[in-house]
């Protein structure tokens, strides 16, 4: 969901919040440490599938990094996440500082506490063909994406998705899957660097409160359309 840049932050923020953007999501996104099942035996495209299609809400945690080239990592961020489907989402970083992306399913708010910023976009031009909408959305991802299984890594399940579209903002990202949950995903960029995301404490059956999507800026705060 490449949004267009708003204002650099230091330590690699700006490209970070670039790939959350373009993500996620994931973006997303997705995060979600569970027991293994019989699931884990199956390829990871198949049970990626199997999780869009069966889970329409959930929430959980997320730790971000920025792998540069050379494989040097930014300072991580920490935060919380949840969805529920159609089209609501939201991706709250808390540390090291603090940044909220919200979607009520109409409009994108994407709201930076220290530049005291709010950018909205609608959703159909922020969200499509990204990471965020891989995971989390209802397009139907074998339009917007190329899926192949990537291989096993111990009970990881790999999966490699190539976006349809050259305007996605990124060349391609992989998904961990295990026990029929996402567990990372790495988004790389044309600059050669990963985002990564690693998520836990997810429990799909757990239902999302509507209140998680809605937002209303804070007085005095800029808002650019």
């Amino acid at each position: 969901m490449l949004l267009p840049p708003v204002s650099p932050l230091p330590d690699g923020c700006f490209r970070v919040r670039r790939a959350v953007l373009a993500i996620g999501l994931t973006l997303a996104a997705s995060t979600l440490l569970g027991a293994p099942d019989s699931r884990a035996a199956e390829g990871g495209v198949s049970q990626l599938k199997r999780f869009i299609a069966k889970t329409p809400e959930a929430s959980g945690r997320f730790t971000q990094s920025l792998i540069k080239e050379g494989g040097k990592a930014a300072r991580p961020s920490t935060g919380v996440f949840a969805y529920a489907k159609p089209g609501r989402f939201r991706w709250e970083i808390q540390k090291p500082y603090e940044q909220l992306i919200v979607t009520d399913g109409t409009a994108l708010y994407f709201y930076d506490k220290d530049l005291q910023q709010v950018t909205v976009k609608p959703v159909s031009e922020a969200m499509s063909a990204t990471p965020a909408a891989l995971l989390f959305g209802t397009a139907d991802i074998d339009k917007s994406f190329r899926l192949s299984d990537d291989g096993q890594s111990g009970d990881l399940a790999w999966v490699q998705a190539v976006p349809t579209s050259k305007e996605a903002g990124f060349e391609r990202l992989r998904i961990a899957m295990r026990g029929g949950l996402p567990v990372r995903m790495e988004v790389n960029d044309a600059f050669g660097q990963q985002t990564r995301f690693d998520f836990d404490g997810i429990d799909p059956k757990a239902p999302v409160p509507a209140t998680q999507f809605h937002f209303t800026p804070p007085p005095g705060v800029d808002v650019v359309r």
